[in-house]
């Protein structure tokens, strides 16, 4: 059976199976990256299923592209495209990056796999492959690198994410819950990102300047506590009764809901 055989009486099996629901937090992102149209059409309906966002693309080119402009949580990249080979580019991202990869493979290709598991690749499906153990390998790297982060091995934060929002560090995008973009100034983006750094800890005004280095004439001209002010106009539903940028009287501000990190 061949893998668009497989595919097809998957999708006709699961179709319609799962409601789909407006998600309450941020989605994680799936990048896949395989020069077969119907492969790339399929991954993305079947993991979407199951509340992964998906951007398919067919080339290195594309990828790269992905990664310098978004937040991309994991990568499903074939080792056979016809430009770039897979091989290179695992090489390439291991040398930026280090965003979880689930590499696929054909069954005569060993030496390639072996040689992208060296290079930095975390797992790998043979073809032809079942979408359900695709999506088991995802959902186990994803696990396993979330516990590595928690024992602080992976070193560059690419972005933070709280509630529905996110800010892409790489790009200085704010995202809102419906993936709108919310325009920062440099100081309010310096401030957010030290906040989000340090999410339930009270900063005094004398940290959040030292901490976000804004020693330029925007700051000293503008208060911290006027920036807070833009920052709560932006993200909070009633400014007045802020749930994410609180005050703590007499000592500074924190960051009040869990903040996840990506790197």
């Amino acid at each position: 059976m061949d893998q668009h055989t497989i595919w097809n009486q998957l999708e006709r099996g699961v179709k319609g199976s799962i409601q789909a629901h407006a998600p309450s937090t941020v989605l994680a992102h799936v990048l896949a990256v395989d020069d077969d149209p119907v492969i790339r059409e399929a991954i993305t309906n079947y993991l979407g299923q199951y509340e992964f966002r998906v951007t398919a693309v067919a080339d290195g080119g594309a990828m790269q592209a992905v990664v310098a402009s978004d937040v991309v949580d994991l990568i499903v990249l074939d080792l056979t495209l016809r430009a770039v080979d897979g091989i290179t580019l695992v090489g390439r991202l291991r040398d930026q990056s280090a965003i979880p990869i689930v590499m696929l493979s054909g069954r005569r290709e060993e030496a390639d796999r072996v040689m992208g598991l060296e290079l930095g690749a975390d797992d790998y499906v043979t073809k032809p492959f079942s979408p359900r153990e695709l999506l088991a390998r995802i959902r186990t790297v994803l696990r396993r690198c979330r516990r590595e982060l928690h024992q602080g091995r992976p070193e560059g934060i690419r972005a933070y994410r709280f509630d529905g929002w996110e800010l892409n560090l790489n790009t200085r995008r704010l995202s809102n819950r419906d993936g709108q973009a919310v325009p920062l100034s440099n100081g309010e983006f310096s401030l957010l990102v030290v906040l989000l750094g340090a999410p339930n800890r009270v900063l005094s005004r004398d940290q959040l300047l030292d901490m976000s280095r804004l020693h330029s004439d925007d700051v000293y001209a503008r208060s911290v506590n006027t920036q807070v002010m833009r920052l709560r106009r932006k993200l909070e539903a009633d400014p007045t009764k802020p749930r994410y940028i609180c005050t703590e009287r007499g000592a500074g501000y924190l960051f009040g809901v869990p903040v996840k990190t990506i790197y």
